[in-house]
């Protein structure tokens, strides 16, 4: 079930003009890209089955290189329904029919939270359709079945609201007064998490730098537009060439015996006597 879903996901990014590569053994299973627009993904039977240790390491490295984390599945525990908006360990969820609609850019309306099905309201439009078809804060509120105040609260701020109001909204007014779900958003960057001598040395020389383990690198930094995935290993990993080279990024192997080939690569010692950012960058880039 899995693998038909992947093939048709790949299928589908090909056909849309993205470049992809597919990973094994990873937290993501897709890296897709189409000019600058780079999506994250993981397919999934059930995104039940994704740990917090995958999704954190997914959003961080998404945030690294300005990616989208996104989950495609056909179940979490139940059904995914179409054209709403899941969440699991904070990345968006969608089945396939969703996700190809967000490719084309029809953005669902509709969230499934712990509060049920909701969806975001735009007070801004709210307020100009009311006030376009002439219906007072009270009148409306009577016909959603809301306090006169709560309504002045939605158009006020971007509230969101029960499955239930938001069809009366509709029937009212259409989807003009909803906010879009941007399911194509990009993270901030989190706060560099270092345990190795390595990673603390590219925070010393000015890098934002993070650990992986659920990926074909071990370290990724980043300094400006500067991204350097960093396998530590004498034994490199083949997927980090065709993925650093889809991603415009450098890479480098710190290595501890044996010196690999045809890639920009160091002993530890040699890392660690770097001063300055710029000279390791130089180093990569005349490689």
């Amino acid at each position: 079930m899995k693998q038909a879903l992947l093939d048709n996901v790949n299928i589908f990014l090909l056909k849309k003009g993205f470049t992809i590569k597919n990973l094994t053994r990873t937290c993501f299973d897709i890296l897709a890209r189409r000019y600058g627009q780079i999506l994250l993904v993981k397919v999934l039977e059930d995104a039940n089955s994704i740990s917090k240790e995958y999704t954190e390491e997914m959003l961080s490295v998404a945030a690294y290189i300005g990616a989208s984390p996104v989950i495609i599945a056909d179940k979490a525990g139940d059904k995914l329904e179409e054209n709403v908006v899941y969440t699991r360990f904070g990345i968006y969820t969608l089945n396939f029919v969703t996700f190809v609609n967000c490719v084309n850019n029809r953005f669902p309306f509709i969230k499934r939270s712990q509060a049920g099905l909701t969806a975001a309201i735009s007070g801004k439009k709210l307020k100009e359709k009311r006030e376009e078809l002439g219906y007072s804060v009270n009148a409306l509120s009577k016909k959603i079945g809301v306090t006169s105040r709560m309504m002045t609260k939605y158009e006020n701020e971007n509230s969101e609201i029960t499955i239930n109001k938001a069809r009366k909204l509709y029937d009212l007014f259409g989807h003009q007064v909803f906010a879009q779900v941007e399911v194509f958003s990009e993270n901030k960057i989190p706060e560099s998490k270092f345990k190795s001598a390595v990673s603390r040395k590219y925070v010393e020389l000015g890098f934002d730098a993070t650990e992986t383990k659920k990926t074909p690198f071990d370290i990724i930094a980043k300094k400006g537009r500067e991204i350097i995935l960093t396998e530590v290993s004498d034994r490199v990993n083949p997927q980090m060439q065709s993925l650093s080279k889809l991603l415009d990024a450098d890479n480098l192997v710190i290595f501890r015996k044996k010196k690999p080939k045809n890639i920009p690569s160091m002993t530890k010692k040699e890392f660690m006597d770097f001063d300055e950012a710029n000279e390791l960058v130089r180093f990569l880039k005349e490689f």
